[in-house]
């Protein structure tokens, strides 16, 4: 023991041994040598110095993008107000007479009736001259629904993850008003009315203001007063969420390939052999028709998703 003890401290001595310096094997303690701590020690300063040449690598990159993030903008920046005061320039001046803009108005007035069949020139316009934009109006309603079903949309993970007083809060029970006899009492009034005036704006568009956008959004509201006065267990039995998946992707397959038709036919010249009917008839205007109820599907089913989604987390239970 001595002897042990007296070799340590020679080696202490020569330098050759730190007594503060020891590592913990299990139970077992053992010095550690002058040359292993020298190696030990040169092996932390070479890990310190890749950590540092990682981050300043990384440092460099980050910078770099976000210095070329920023050139992009500017130049790009640069480019639109160029665009745009170069438009505003050519512009004619105010008071003036756009002879570009004053033969669309004349064409849509003067030929509207002859070329869609519709008395409803803004229907005409919208449904038919102008009818590709309206199929991107409704493929933004479509993906605005998407999106706010990943977000919102309840299901087994996301609710076994959640609180249990979350999920206690966003149960359908706890906002329930369909029991209150008011709400059902007005709703057997209001509902048949709501719906049949729904319908026949869609239906008439052609004829008279209304059509696709604002009979879908009537009926919408329809089912939305319909499951605040009857409970969302009532509106399950018919719209599902697998019901609405299916109407809108008909709805938006239809008119997709309906004016795809139409598109390619009066490009290439050709006879689209659809008729326009009687103008003023409901079964009038060619495609308008079929295309406003097109749209009302979508729009509809839209206004209800939203609605049940933020208000419970689906749209129905299948």
């Amino acid at each position: 023991m001595k002897k042990d003890w007296k070799q340590k401290v020679d080696r202490w001595l020569a330098g050759d041994l730190d007594v503060m310096a020891h590592i913990t094997d299990g139970a077992e303690v053992r010095d550690v040598p002058r040359q292993e701590r020298k190696e030990n020690a040169r092996a932390a300063q070479e890990r310190v110095l890749e950590t540092a040449g990682a981050k300043r690598v990384i440092s460099a990159e980050r910078k770099g993008f976000y210095t070329m993030y920023n050139v992009i903008a500017v130049i790009s920046c640069i480019t639109l107000i160029g665009v745009l005061l170069f438009t505003v320039a050519n512009l004619p001046r105010y008071g003036e007479e756009n002879p570009r803009t004053v033969e669309v108005v004349s064409r849509y007035v003067e030929k509207g009736l002859e070329e869609t069949g519709a008395v409803n020139i803004v229907s005409g316009m919208i449904l038919d001259y102008r009818a590709f934009d309206t199929l991107g109006e409704s493929h933004v309603l479509f993906t605005a629904l998407l999106c706010v079903m990943i977000l919102l949309r309840r299901d087994k993970k996301n609710e076994a993850m959640a609180p249990a007083g979350a999920r206690a809060l966003g149960t359908d029970a706890y906002y329930n008003i369909a029991k209150d006899p008011i709400m059902r009492t007005v709703g057997a009034f209001l509902l048949p009315s709501i719906f049949l005036y729904g319908i026949y704006i869609l239906l008439n568009g052609q004829n008279s203001p209304g059509g696709g956008f604002s009979g879908g959004a009537v009926m919408g509201a329809g089912l939305i007063i319909f499951a605040s006065a009857y409970g969302f267990g009532t509106v399950d039995r018919f719209f599902t969420e697998r019901a609405s998946r299916i109407i809108t992707f008909v709805s938006l397959a239809f008119y997709s390939f309906a004016k795809g038709y139409v598109f390619f036919t009066g490009a290439n010249g050709l006879d689209n052999h659809i008729p326009k009917g009687t103008p003023g008839a409901i079964l009038s205007g060619g495609m308008i028709l079929p295309l406003d109820i097109a749209v009302g599907m979508v729009v509809a089913c839209t206004m209800y998703g939203f609605y049940s989604l933020f208000k419970r987390g689906s749209i129905g239970h299948d």
